[in-house]
């Protein structure tokens, strides 16, 4: 206990202390119990590596020549049962060298873990004959074993995804995990191949070095580094907090992924070759063919299937050779080679500033590559090219985003909307711009403060560092400043109010402006994660470039209130009988078609098929809670919800009409009738039925699961939205009855709901409510805040 309490003897110091007093402990347990010949006790796995972890298994063979099973089995009681009496957790067995042996050659993973035996105690030579036998057929039989180990990282990656991305990563079986860099030691002891040296020893060091830490925190023998540990974790290694803790987990991580690319690449190179020479040889008379090489670029070549530099190539003289290397292997989907890269990283002189138009068309193209960028720009980083580039870019470098809607890290999330990007680059009269867009849009989340504003200072700044005009560089800030605008101001704004669409156009200034900042919003949102897009918001997002690009082109309309739209065919027959029965008139239908059609987006970002629901209502207190409330009791998520205003004159009785449009899915896949939806909404209007009852007997029913502590609702004003209303935009945790809950506060505030944007995002509501006094107007300074009160103290109080 003193020994893990010691922060002198952390890290590898630790681990070796904790190893050797393992060792004793079992050596003198051996010695007291068994015989000196005939048998051995062997560490093998992590233990036989010597990297004993505070709560790590005890992997151990009991190796026995097969003379005196008897007695080899009372040796194995006095050894195990002691291990067992503390508590430690064991994986044991009994085998003679034949038996472990064959056990290797049907099992892949005890393979791997007697490459690492070491012997403890007993009979040495039976150790060291089973070391050479095992490590003889494994080098042996390499051709065979490495595709089969290769195929069980990937299914491994499969299931417990990457280490460098994951907010609760595993540690061990993640991809860029310990599981592979033992991967990684096996594949060099076959001497098939190598993974790259640079960094590996140090990253293997600084993720078991968080597991020990992790041991320590927990009191488990854990590997999965939870959100709620986080923070003890990053203190027990001395780093400022958990975002601290994870980037240097990603950093690590990333490190161990690239060697496995490389060296995964390498033994398929290797094995290839090894099919195809004897065939060749043969034909040649037993001469070693030559590899071909490819030109690709100026200075760049393909060979064996990797980008290398040419042999005329010169880094020291040509600056630009790195981004011609990098965009010529992106746009042949080529892997570079990491000896290139490290040449070139070694070698290649700064670019100028600001750069050679050579450099900044060879960044666009890189950029415009697609999906092999990836690949090919986390080459670049492995090497610090990247940062060498883009100085700034190191801030957002294996950046953590505490957010579940997003899948990746900042820099990864860059790329990525750089590679969504690269698909839209048909629909924009700048491609260029819309790309490095793409590459920096975010970059201001390493600095304090809103990160679009400090994001719009660093760009301009690279702007004119790799060569754009002024002109440019102004669009370029413009898209960076403003690159949630579009979406912003589509979901939570009434797009009939001509101050929304004022407000955006003065924002963008130019059609051109506003092109890529509709091509940058699509891209980002898809690179975020499949809850960010749709045909839904992709649709809003269009009517309002439509609107912004007629307004810029001074074709704007006679602008109406914000609730004068005219309504659709089916809109005005529900509103004309809903005047006439006095009562909710409901249209019910089922979504069949997937909702990211015609997006661009994938497949799997599509939303889930629900229903899409339209109520009518005569104008009267209290509908928005109401309709809320019985779509929460019949267990319906509400995906979408708008409310407006119809004036229907001349209609029967000539009254305004409130118009719901909801999206939603069933919680439990079973789609309502409009029939009971409509009973039930005409019971809770005339208050018979006690929704808020029932959702809190729901929420009593429901057992209390620890999870995820989610950040406090933010009620505000958005003063400048409307010159017709009042606008309060809701940011909170999504839950059942949460619209109830929101339409209640703003019925108790004595508000009028003009109309109404709501949506969710992943698991966080967003929605904007366009409210007015008793007269119609927008709501005085004081009763507009005293609402807003009003709305966050129902929204903090417990459903």
């Amino acid at each position: 206990m003193r020994l893990l309490q010691q922060e002198t003897r952390s890290g590898p110091p630790r681990r070796t202390a904790l190893a050797r007093l393992t060792d004793d402990w079992l050596t003198a347990l051996f010695t007291a119990a068994g015989p000196r010949t005939g048998a051995a006790l062997v560490a093998v796995g992590g233990y036989g590596r010597g990297e004993l972890s505070p709560r790590s298994d005890l992997d151990l063979l009991l190796l026995h020549d097969g003379r005196d099973p008897a007695a080899v089995a009372a040796l194995a009681d006095r050894l195990w049962y002691p291990v067992w009496d503390l508590g430690l957790a064991l994986d044991h067995s009994v085998r003679t060298p034949a038996e472990a042996r064959r056990t290797a050659h049907a099992d892949l993973k005890a393979h791997l873990g007697l490459l690492d035996a070491r012997h403890l105690a007993g009979d040495r030579g039976l150790t060291t004959a089973l070391r050479t036998t095992v490590l003889a057929d494994w080098r042996n039989q390499a051709p065979a074993r490495l595709p089969e180990l290769r195929d069980l990282c990937a299914a491994r990656a499969e299931r417990h995804g990457e280490l460098r991305y994951l907010l609760e990563p595993d540690l061990k079986e993640a991809h860029g995990g310990l599981r592979d860099t033992t991967a990684l030691r096996a594949v060099a002891a076959s001497w098939l191949a190598d993974a790259p040296r640079e960094g590996l020893a140090d990253a293997r060091r600084r993720l078991l070095d968080v597991r020990d830490a992790l041991h320590l925190t927990t009191g488990r023998a854990t590997d999965r580094l939870d959100l709620q540990e986080q923070d003890q974790v990053a203190a027990e290694l001395g780093l400022l907090d958990a975002d601290a803790l994870l980037r240097q987990v990603y950093e690590a991580a990333g490190v161990v992924a690239y060697a496995s690319e490389v060296t995964w690449r390498e033994v398929g190179r290797v094995l290839r070759a090894r099919a195809v020479r004897p065939r060749l040889r043969a034909l040649l008379g037993g001469g070693r063919p030559a590899a071909e090489r490819s030109p690709l670029a100026e200075g760049v070549v393909e060979q064996e299937g990797e980008v290398v530099l040419a042999r005329t190539a010169r880094p020291e003289r040509d600056p630009v050779l790195p981004l011609r290397a990098a965009a010529a292997a992106a746009q042949a989907g080529l892997p570079l080679s990491p000896h290139a890269v490290r040449h070139l990283a070694t070698t290649t002189r700064p670019l100028p500033t600001p750069w050679p138009a050579e450099a900044r068309e060879q960044l666009v193209t890189l950029l415009g590559s697609g999906r092999p960028l990836v690949r090919v720009w986390e080459a670049l980083e492995a090497e610090g090219l990247v940062t060498r580039l883009l100085p700034d870019w190191e801030r957002v470098r294996c950046r953590p985003q505490r957010n579940a809607v997003h899948l990746w890290t900042v820099d990864r999330h860059l790329i990525e909307t750089a590679v969504r990007a690269s698909a839209l680059t048909r629909r924009v009269g700048r491609p260029d711009l819309l790309l490095v867009a793409a590459l920096l849009h975010d970059i201001g989340k390493g600095w304090p403060g809103d990160h679009a504003t400090a994001g719009a200072t660093i760009a301009a700044d690279v702007a004119a560092r790799i060569g754009f005009d002024a002109a440019d560089a102004a669009v370029l800030t413009t898209l960076v400043r403003h690159h949630l605008l579009l979406a912003e101001t589509a979901t939570r704004r009434d797009l009939d109010d001509p101050a929304t669409v004022r407000a955006v156009a003065d924002a963008v200034g130019a059609p051109g402006t506003l092109e890529l900042l509709h091509a940058l919003t699509e891209a980002d949102a898809l690179a975020t994660g499949p809850a960010a897009w749709s045909s839904w918001r992709g649709s809003l997002v269009a009517d309002l470039v439509r609107r912004v690009a007629a307004h810029l082109a001074g074709h704007t309309p006679e602008a109406p209130g914000p609730t004068a739209a005219e309504p659709t065919a089916e809109q005005e027959r529900l509103a004309v009988e809903a005047l006439r029965t006095g009562g909710p008139v409901l249209a019910l239908r089922a979504r069949t078609e997937p909702l990211s059609e015609g997006t661009g987006g994938d497949p799997a970002g599509a939303e889930p098929l629900g229903v899409e629901l339209l109520i009518a209502v005569p104008d009267q207190p209290g509908v928005l809670p109401a309709a809320a409330g019985v779509l929460a009791v019949h267990r319906l998520t509400v995906r979408t919800a708008e409310l407006r205003t119809v004036d229907l004159p001349g209609a029967v009785g000539d009254r305004a009409v409130l118009l719901l449009e909801w999206r939603v899915a069933a919680e439990y896949g079973s789609l309502p009738q409009a029939a009971r939806l409509r009973a039930d909404l005409v019971r809770a209007l005339d208050g018979s039925l006690d929704i808020a009852a029932r959702l809190a007997e729901r929420d009593a029913a429901q057992p209390r699961r620890k999870g995820l502590l989610a950040p406090p609702p933010r009620v505000t004003l958005a003063p400048a939205a409307s010159r017709h209303a009042t606008v309060i935009e809701v940011r909170a945790q999504d839950a059942p009855g949460l619209l109830f809950r929101i339409g209640r506060a703003l019925e108790d505030a004595k508000v009028h709901v003009r109309s109404a944007h709501a949506g969710t995002l992943g698991a966080n509501a967003v929605d904007a409510f366009y409210v007015t006094g008793p007269t119609g107007t927008p709501l005085p300074d004081e009763e507009a805040a005293a609402a807003v009160r009003t709305v966050e103290e129902a929204l903090r109080a417990r459903p």
